[in-house]
């Protein structure tokens, strides 16, 4: 009873075909795998942002140096023309 056996395969795929029609199989297949590749997108940009911000917490005179180059550049922004 513990995995499915090729015959359980072809009952569910027979169900599946007698639901959905066999026009709309590849369309839902195609929808599921285009979700698939977006959702594993989103969690490698996530994971990246992770491993990003952990970095700076470990190194927190990175973080420094940069951030007076950014006011500097700022302050040079708006500041009037002489």
């Amino acid at each position: 009873m513990g995995a499915m056996s090729p015959t359980h395969w072809l009952i569910v795929m027979g169900v599946l075909v007698l639901l959905f029609g066999a026009k709309k199989l590849p369309e839902l297949a195609r929808s599921v795998g285009q979700s698939t590749r977006v959702f594993k997108g989103e969690m490698r940009g996530l994971k990246a942002d992770a491993e990003s911000a952990a970095i700076t917490q470990a190194n927190p005179a990175a973080a420094e140096s940069a951030t007076p180059t950014q006011a500097t550049d700022q302050q040079s922004i708006h500041s009037p023309i002489r």
